[in-house]
């Protein structure tokens, strides 16, 4: 292996650029290829990290000095990709979803296990040190028996915003609204938290957008724990607010809203519960009304840096793709409720 994991990345549009700047601040990384269908956009990307551009990224993946491909594409176009980069050997890091249905996302874990490839899925707020801190107090028990869980995602996305990219908002290629685009980092940490999911009933509605898929949904939720909980998820809600996410236990409780922690209580302190309480307070920063606002490469550098610790030790990374497929299945089961006016039992 060489001494650099070297880089491409498929699609250029508004997260490509992020993936760029991670990889570049990452030691043993390097970004050596770009493509996109716009040739402007390819070669504007690979000129800022004196990269090459490519139109087309099949034959980008004929190069040999390429390890790791993070596809940056529209959610439902993940698969097609992610097959031919995996049947040419290269690792992948795939932005959330990984694909909009199931069956895709097992073709694309299949190939990647079939391939003895390493794959990783983008949740970079599994990272966040307030979704961190509140994960080890459940391990070390702090909250006692789970009781309730909730994650809250009130966005706002004009309708200019979906206007301005014909996959957005659609069924074939954003394989949802709300909760398939927004909402899903909101409900992975929601069940990086919470654990599994045993049924849903939900309902979902456009309310304020023209398009195809929900703008506002709501689901109950009864988990194999025997808390309950409920997910919400919108784009319809002005001005937009940050995700909130509450974990309540019979012996605490934590709400985190965006990268804060709000409230931290446990029957039982610990020293330290000062200092994580301030977790987060100087964080001003929103994408709640802007998708790209204040939006920094600070998680996914994390998590590109975790893919590359997980190449170079043999190991998983930290959300692989079977970590990564689980929101997709509790989107899925949200939808399938509403349209099928009935409790889901998982697994789908």
């Amino acid at each position: 292996m060489a001494d650099e994991l070297r880089f491409a990345i498929i699609g250029t549009g508004n997260i490509g650029p992020f993936h760029a700047d991670a990889i570049s601040k990452i030691d043993g990384a390097k970004l050596v290829a770009v493509a996109d269908i716009v040739e402007e956009k390819a070669k504007q990307l690979a000129d800022k990290y004196n990269a090459h551009a490519y139109t087309d990224y099949e034959r980008m993946l004929e190069r040999d000095d390429i390890d790791v491909v993070n596809i940056c594409t529209p959610s439902g176009l993940h698969m097609e990709s992610a097959l031919k980069a995996a049947g040419k050997e290269k690792h992948l890091i795939v932005e959330k979803p990984l694909d909009i249905t199931l069956e895709k996302c097992d073709s694309i874990i299949d190939a990647c296990r079939e391939n003895n490839l390493k794959l990783c899925v983008i949740f970079p707020k599994r990272f966040q040190l307030a979704v961190q801190k509140t994960k080890e107090a459940i391990e070390q028990g702090r909250f006692g028996k789970l009781v309730f869980v909730s994650g809250v995602c009130k966005e706002f996305r004009s309708q200019e915003y979906y206007n301005s990219g014909k996959w957005r908002g659609t069924w074939a290629l954003d394989g949802g609204g709300a909760l398939m685009n927004q909402s899903i980092h909101t409900i992975d940490a929601f069940y990086y938290l919470a654990g599994d999911v045993s049924s849903i009933y939900a309902y979902t509605g456009t309310l304020a957008r023209n398009i195809e898929v929900e703008d506002t949904a709501v689901a109950a939720l009864k988990l194999r724990n025997g808390a309950l909980g409920i997910i919400t998820g919108a784009t319809s809600i002005y001005p937009g607010y940050d995700p909130v996410i509450s974990i309540h236990g019979e012996k605490g409780s934590v709400v985190i809203n965006g990268e804060r922690i709000e409230k931290w209580d446990f029957e039982i302190p610990k020293e330290g519960d000062k200092e994580i309480r301030n977790i987060g307070k100087d964080n001003t920063s929103s994408s709640a009304n802007d998708p790209i606002k204040q939006m920094s490469s600070e998680g996914h550098m994390s998590q590109i840096a975790d893919m590359v610790e997980a190449i170079r030790t043999n190991r998983q990374p930290k959300v692989n793709g079977e970590e990564g497929r689980k929101a997709v299945e509790i989107i899925i089961g949200i939808y399938r409720s509403q349209k099928e006016k009935r409790e889901i039992r998982f697994p789908i």
